[in-house]
């Protein structure tokens, strides 16, 4: 298949490509569930595994209890197939993605050729090495016989035989990379399901902070953390622009004790670099340059910068902040930032908002964006529903009988 090409080719999980399986399984099947959950709590007692929060999040997510749960509530009454071979390009910033990938499209019943990024993340590794040491088990063979997991670098000619041969390509990264790799045909009856660059933002109700006692503020603030240190902003769905709703006069009593709150927390767990810092302020200076409606900028050592605006642009999704860095917006309701909201919005998160309120402001505006809402500190919870798909049905098909 690969023939010259395979020696630019790293071999992490699985055989050879001539000796793959692609027979698809229904989703959900038994044996799926129960290498996940083998895979589950081989990751959260090996001592490697334990030093990465993301790999011990993913271990949970992996759980015979959630598997379990997804399967409820995402029952079907149609009999499904998965769709056969299944070709990943996993992100490049996001160390633990391409091992979510990998399960969403098993549970759909699918083989898999996961090309997971080049970057030493030591994630990565611990994974690998967990997911070998559970196809050695017999019982797991069949699973083994239809994974892969391979690095190599960009490489059009590898990326293009790949391509040819899936009956589903899926695509995380940057906009410039997904339309790289669309040029890269896969067959007529194939899909494509491509996870872009996205923005995502958080309202929080002024009042609610002031009423929140301090172990409750002191929660939030870690949630904050969770959602946005966590991977510097990186990920497409930590929140780059605060929305604070309320009346003027709790507004600055409001911020000032979410964001000392934030800092305390950023400061005892936070290495921020010095080149972050460095780079933090470049991008306030360019900032200062190129937004006009600017009213303060408040600094928070160098943890945490807050940049208050007085009107949202209508392509406020290309100012992104990074290592701590926040665009701010008094509201009197959310009404009033419908038309920032794009495609390209992502994720919602909240505090002291009422779920009805925001679902009405999503559905009765008509938004074309806004995929998610969900509490601060669920930023970063991936699911089977991300970024507007189910993606366990949009791997499998129906098979209809009457």
């Amino acid at each position: 298949m690969l023939n010259a090409s395979e020696n630019r080719i790293t071999h992490l999980v699985g055989k050879s490509y001539r000796e793959r399986s692609v027979r698809p399984l229904v989703p959900y099947d038994g044996l799926v569930c129960e290498f996940l959950n083998s895979l589950s709590s081989s990751l959260l007692t090996d001592k490697m595994a334990k030093a990465y929060p993301d790999v011990i999040s993913f271990a949970y997510w992996c759980r015979k209890a959630n598997i379990a749960r997804l399967k409820q509530e995402h029952a079907e009454i149609h009999t499904r197939l998965g769709l056969g071979m299944v070709f990943h390009v996993a992100p490049s910033n996001v160390p633990i993605n391409f091992a979510f990938s990998y399960v969403f499209s098993l549970l759909a019943g699918n083989a898999n050729i996961v090309r997971v990024p080049t970057k030493d993340f030591p994630q990565t590794r611990v994974v690998c090495n967990v997911i070998n040491q559970l196809f050695e088990a017999e019982k797991y063979k069949s699973i083994a016989d239809m994974t892969n997991f391979i690095q190599y670098y960009q490489d059009d000619e590898i990326t293009g035989i790949f391509s040819s041969k899936c009956n589903a390509r899926i695509i995380w990264g940057g906009n410039h990379a997904i339309n790289s790799i669309r040029k890269l045909t896969i067959p007529e009856r194939s899909i494509e399901v491509t996870f872009a660059d996205r923005y995502s933002f958080c309202a929080i109700d002024a009042n609610s902070v002031l009423q929140a006692d301090n172990a409750t503020l002191n929660r939030l603030a870690v949630s904050f953390y969770n959602d946005t240190y966590f991977m510097d902003q990186n990920a497409c769905s930590s929140p780059n622009l605060i929305v604070w709703l309320g009346e003027k006069d709790v507004l600055a009593n409001a911020k000032e004790r979410f964001w000392h709150s934030v800092y305390e927390v950023t400061a005892s767990k936070y290495e921020l670099q010095p080149v972050n810092a460095v780079d933090k302020y470049m991008l306030f200076c360019e900032n200062a340059i190129e937004l006009k409606k600017i009213t303060s900028f408040k600094k928070h050592g160098n943890y945490l910068f807050r940049i208050e605006l007085a009107r949202l642009p209508d392509n406020m999704d290309s100012f992104r902040g990074k290592y701590g860095y926040f665009y701010e917006y008094n509201a009197q309701n959310m009404n009033s930032i419908a038309h920032i909201i794009n495609t390209k919005y992502q994720t919602l998160t909240y505090f002291g908002l009422k779920k009805a309120q925001l679902l009405d402001f999503v559905v009765k505006n008509r938004l074309l964006g806004i995929d998610r809402i969900v509490p601060i500190g669920s930023a970063l919870d991936i699911g089977a529903i991300w970024d507007g798909y189910d993606i366990v049905r949009s791997l499998s098909r129906i098979i209809d009988i009457k």
